[in-house]
């Protein structure tokens, strides 16, 4: 079939606003204020939280946000997904032989030029899911992609997509490997935050380019649940 675009006519006018403000929301005001809502709303209804209670309001909390102001949205790269459904799983697949191949061939370079061999991904992932329930499992195999790509692919890539292509990755990529590497960087940079974000740039242009390729949303969720699944089992 034809390779098709996926450009910014996908958005409505209220998508694309709403959406905004939900994307500035989540990546630039609750990952610095997330802590002391949680504290606010304890005070107020004179309760606690743990940490992983937090986690799953707070993403059950994204994912209805997310529903709510794309709900069109979501209706429509549906639609395209079943439109040629073997056609969006072999771009998933292809996808999936990207990312590793790729990860791999930057883990190696990176490891014979600086040392060391650890990735503070897999170390935050190992340690949210050294002892929580399936529901803090679903966020992160499942929730947590689908809010992501919606965000970064549907609607800053969506956006960006048809005015300058190039532009469209870069942007994509780069806030997304911001968003995943600040946490880590808080206490001060080092080099291996550097390696970090360059890690997670690979997935974000991989993730860019499955829905650039399929035009519907799932490509990118689909590939993202997979490679988050791959590494809680591995």
């Amino acid at each position: 079939m034809a390779k098709k675009s996926s450009g910014g006519g996908y958005l409505t006018d209220f998508e694309g606003v709403a959406g905004g403000v939900l994307f500035v929301l989540y990546v630039v005001v609750f990952p610095f204020t997330i802590h002391w809502i949680f504290r606010g709303i304890e005070t107020l209804l004179n309760t606690s939280f743990s940490a992983a209670q937090e986690q799953e309001i707070y993403y059950y909390f994204m994912f209805a946000a997310t529903l709510l102001i794309f709900y069109n949205f979501i209706g429509r790269t549906t639609r395209r997904l079943f439109e040629d459904f073997l056609y969006a799983l072999a771009t998933v697949a292809t996808g999936l032989v990207a990312f590793y191949g790729l990860n791999e061939l930057l883990y190696r370079v990176s490891r014979a030029f600086l040392g060391g061999d650890t990735n503070l991904n897999d170390v935050a992932i190992s340690a949210q899911t050294a002892s929580v329930g399936r529901p803090t499992l679903l966020i992160l195999i499942f929730i947590a992609p689908f809010v992501e790509e919606v965000l970064f692919r549907g609607y800053i890539f969506g956006m960006l997509r048809p005015r300058n292509r190039i532009l469209a990755y870069a942007v994509s990529a780069v806030l997304f490997a911001f968003l995943h590497v600040w946490q880590f960087a808080a206490g001060g940079i080092s080099v291996h935050h550097v390696v970090l974000l360059v890690q997670y740039l690979v997935p974000g242009l991989v993730l860019c380019w499955t829905y650039d390729r399929c035009a519907t949303i799932w490509c990118p969720v689909l590939t993202h649940v997979c490679v988050n699944a791959l590494s809680i089992l591995l």
